[in-house]
């Protein structure tokens, strides 16, 4: 596993940052967007100013600017490698609980 390059903090900000500048671009403004989303105007300037915001949130933010896609891919388990691997994968039990 790669050393992480950023903190959480650090991704928080980037993305608040292009979220603002994406917003922008497209000629919202935040009141438009907030109520077009279905976010208060407050959670949306807390965003891109701090970052800080619900997941729900920032999922119907995204859907409002057209990005929610870039969602989708967050999560994926590792693409197999062989055939035996994906077998391997897809037989694999998922385990219903934490061990630590």
């Amino acid at each position: 596993m790669l050393p992480a390059l950023f903190t959480p903090i650090e991704i928080q900000q980037q993305l608040a940052s292009r979220f603002k500048v994406l917003r922008l671009t497209a000629g919202y403004k935040r009141s438009t967007l907030a109520k077009r989303a279905g976010v208060s105007e407050a959670s949306l300037k807390r965003f891109e100013n701090s970052g800080e915001v619900s997941f729900k949130a920032i999922l119907r933010l995204a859907n409002a600017l057209g990005c929610l896609q870039e969602f989708s891919t967050l999560f994926q388990p590792p693409e197999a490698a062989s055939l035996a691997e994906l077998k391997a994968i897809s037989e694999q039990k998922v385990p219903k609980r934490g061990k630590f």
